[in-house]
């Protein structure tokens, strides 16, 4: 018997990458699978995966709450919620001092609000099942000085940690995934090589970057009935970059 099987789980920005990852893993493990996303690209990968697509933008509060829907009008519920929609791939690179207000506010909506938006669409469907789990994608750079992106990744981490105590009552854990740096298209798109190279170098005790493959047994286990008194907790899965006391 396969790990997820009866079980409904929504896995948010898994149209590439490291979402798409996520998603293949946990259908392969018997869940039936919404791949959330803004990219019609989700289709493609629910069509593979016998999941259902779902389009949505997670700083839209209308939109979290209609996957929401869509996942129990599909699937009958819902366990598990994967937060893992960011702006990364199309990410510019700014000071906090004289980065444009709006695009600040538009990055912060998706890559700290959906999280709280997805939670709150999901959490009272979960808890009718009985509880469930989530887990949200936080990144080495909450520890570390990385502008915004760090500053929500930050924000992402304590998001993790309120949630757990306020929905731990309902059967739900809450915990979070803190990558290094992992070779997707999205990366290759935000970082030069040279750089990725002398943070592998420099930084990385494993000295190879990360691939979305090397996340899929942290998430699978922090969904699982194998962590089933672990919450609040953010796990750097991240070749030994940041070593934290």
């Amino acid at each position: 018997m396969r790990r997820f099987d009866g079980k409904v789980a929504i896995v948010t920005g898994a149209a590439q990458g490291i979402g798409e990852a996520y998603a293949r893993a946990l259908a392969a493990e018997g869940a039936s699978v919404v791949v959330a996303d803004v990219s019609e690209a989700g289709a493609a990968v629910a069509g593979d995966i016998g999941g259902l697509f779902v389009r949505t933008d997670v700083s839209d509060p209308a939109a979290t709450e209609a996957m929401a829907a869509a996942a129990v009008a599909a699937y009958g519920g819902i366990d598990y919620l994967v937060n893992n929609a960011a702006i990364f791939g199309a990410m510019k690179l700014d000071f906090l001092f004289t980065v444009d207000w709006d695009y600040y506010r538009r990055f912060m909506a998706v890559n700290m609000d959906g999280a709280l938006l997805c939670a709150r669409a999901c959490h009272s469907r979960m808890a009718e099942r009985g509880g469930g789990a989530i887990v949200n994608q936080s990144s080495t750079a909450a520890w570390q000085y990385s502008g915004f992106y760090g500053l929500a990744k930050a924000g992402v981490n304590g998001l993790t940690q309120q949630l757990a105590h306020e929905l731990g009552s309902l059967g739900i854990r809450v915990n979070a995934i803190a990558p290094g740096p992992i070779d997707t298209e999205a990366h290759r798109a935000v970082v030069p090589a040279g750089m990725s190279a002398k943070i592998v170098r420099d930084k990385l005790a494993l000295k190879r970057m990360g691939t979305p493959e090397d996340l899929v047994g942290m998430c699978l286990f922090l969904l699982s009935d194998e962590a089933s008194w672990i919450t609040g907790q953010i796990f750097n899965v991240d070749g030994g970059e940041v070593f934290r006391a």
